[in-house]
């Protein structure tokens, strides 16, 4: 019997997670302590107000077990890149401008070399935000965490928050079908679906790779491939909300092509069909592993767990696809568009001569 390789076999159980998530409605008794006025919920977060018409988004996200690469890697300057995008990158989602970062690493020790490293991230990625670090912690908890090598175990986590006017908010409530869903390039795996992806590449945790292996297909070590920093999206969203109307805007991380279901919770009876993929050597090469591995993952769970080449979309008019696509590349982003939105109320996947529907 063929072996699946799964985000749910790697440690990552989708279900578990979508069930747990059910506890956050007690926080919402908490909205009632909002100075300035009611919070506004949003398809991927919330936003609540400031004073005037301006909002505040506040965001928190991890690098995830992204920090085992470095550590295999040996190379700790570009996760605190990771840190800075997962974080700004969520921010951007409601039209807010990200202000400032903050960054919370449980360290196995405070080595100072280390921790410079990590800094340099950190730094390099506010730097591409255009937001400040004004403040951070490092924790020791030696019992807690455990590294590869002796010392060099940590976890990195990153809060952003960012500032909106409400005439500016993507509230993802005016999508209708016709709609252009457009991609923004990714630079490949990211910080999602790590889990999957070392247990299937690397042989340190059963996969097929030595670190510094160059397999067929890629143009260099197979550690730093994966390591990669996650692209940041700030400039080119900001600049494309700044000229049209931006409906919704999706950071294509955890659960991947999942997310835009969520939408429908607030434009009705949509669906999304997407149609253009060109994804990285990286995504590929997963799989063609875990066949050459005696297993198999397939195209739908590749969906479901990875950008698959896209690491951040925006819906917006029919009509305003050119200039969209125009603006976006203009700021530096490599843009196309990747499908519509439909009346089907699912997600539909067209990839490898086959349609895909996500559940």
């Amino acid at each position: 019997m063929t072996q699946k390789f799964t985000y749910a076999k790697a440690g990552v159980d989708r279900e578990l997670r979508t069930d747990s998530k059910k506890a956050l409605k007690i926080l919402k008794r908490t909205y009632k302590f909002s100075k300035y006025g009611e919070v506004i919920e949003l398809p991927y977060g919330n936003i609540f107000p400031c004073g005037g018409n301006r909002y505040l988004d506040l965001a928190i996200e991890g690098v995830g077990t992204k920090v085992l690469i470095a550590q295999l890697a040996e190379k700790y300057d570009t996760i605190g890149i990771d840190g800075v995008a997962m974080a700004v990158n969520d921010v951007i989602r409601s039209g807010a401008k990200p202000l400032a970062i903050s960054d919370n690493i449980h360290a196995q020790i405070s080595e100072p070399a280390l921790v410079e490293e990590w800094m340099k991230g950190i730094a390099h990625g506010a730097a591409d935000a255009e937001c400040i670090v004004p403040s951070g912690e490092i924790g020791d908890v030696s019992e807690l965490i455990r590294g590869l090598s002796e010392s060099k175990g940590f976890d990195m986590v990153v809060s952003a928050i960012g500032e909106v006017s409400r005439d500016k908010i993507i509230s993802g409530r005016n999508v209708k079908p016709s709609d252009s869903i457009i991609g923004l390039r990714s630079s490949g795996l990211h910080s999602n679906g790590i889990s999957l992806a070392r247990k299937v590449l690397f042989k340190q945790w059963g996969g097929k790779y030595e670190p510094h292996d160059v397999p067929d297909g890629l143009e260099r070590e197979i550690v730093f491939e994966v390591l990669e920093p996650t692209r940041i999206y700030v400039r080119p969203l900001l600049k494309v909300a700044e000229e049209l109307e931006v409906k919704a805007a999706v950071h294509i991380t955890g659960d991947a092509y999942l997310k835009f279901g969520r939408l429908a919770r607030f434009s009705k009876r949509i669906g999304f069909e997407f149609d253009n993929f060109r994804p990285q050597p990286v995504f590929r090469l997963l799989q063609e592993t875990a066949r050459q591995l005696g297993g198999r993952t397939t195209d739908e769970e590749m969906f479901r767990t990875f950008n698959m080449g896209w690491g951040f979309a925006i819906i917006v008019d029919k009509a305003a696809t050119n200039k969209a696509v125009d603006v976006l590349q203009k700021a530096g982003a490599q843009s196309e568009q990747i499908g519509q939105v439909t009346i089907s109320e699912e997600v539909r996947i067209l990839y490898n001569k086959r349609k895909i529907i996500l559940k």
